[in-house]
């Protein structure tokens, strides 16, 4: 009885020690940037708000296997549309792309992963749309997320819009992690 009891409490060990090992080693965004709270430069430019409307740094680690390649989204779910606020969609990012750097957002700029496509968001614009809830509402909480994805190109390109870009990473998501920061003005 004693060696069966021992068995089954090594076993219950040894299970926990390896949930650990592949917990700690699952799909993870994370950022030098953004957490928590927005900067002054991570907030729109318009819209009434007065910010630089830089995209932030952010990385990822321990992709799951079968990876062809990410999306990120910025999404909004407290804006008052009925249907939340889409701030940043890019996708087709090569897999092996593990970070997008500061202010990639900004087309422009074309610092973005060649062969990433930034589509339009609910600012009616492609590229990074900074955060800017309405004057005197709650904080809203917006969520950056990585996708990863099972194929190498969803087959939209920059004038999808956002819900369209959301349908087919919802097709081929094979794995996501989040951020979420809030905002308020």
């Amino acid at each position: 009885m004693r060696k069966i009891l021992n068995y089954q409490l090594f076993a219950l060990i040894s299970t926990v020690l390896f949930a650990n090992l592949v917990f700690a080693e699952g799909f993870t965004l994370s950022s030098d940037e953004f957490s928590g709270q927005f900067s002054k430069s991570q907030v729109f430019n318009s819209f009434g708000c007065d910010g630089k409307n830089w995209s932030p740094q952010i990385s990822w680690k321990h992709p799951p296997a079968g990876t062809k390649s990410f999306a990120v989204t910025l999404y909004d779910p407290d804006a008052p549309t009925g249907s939340g606020w889409w701030h940043w969609v890019v996708f087709d990012i090569p897999s092996e792309t593990r970070e997008l750097k500061p202010r990639a957002g900004t087309v422009e700029n074309n610092i973005a992963p060649k062969g990433a496509i930034q589509s339009m968001t609910s600012f009616g614009k492609v590229g990074y749309g900074g955060a800017c809830p309405p004057k005197g509402d709650k904080p809203h909480q917006y969520i950056m997320t990585i996708h990863a994805l099972s194929v190498d190109q969803l087959g939209l390109d920059a004038s999808a819009l956002p819900e369209l870009v959301g349908f087919y990473i919802n097709q081929h998501s094979i794995g996501r992690s989040s951020i979420v920061a809030y905002h308020a003005r």
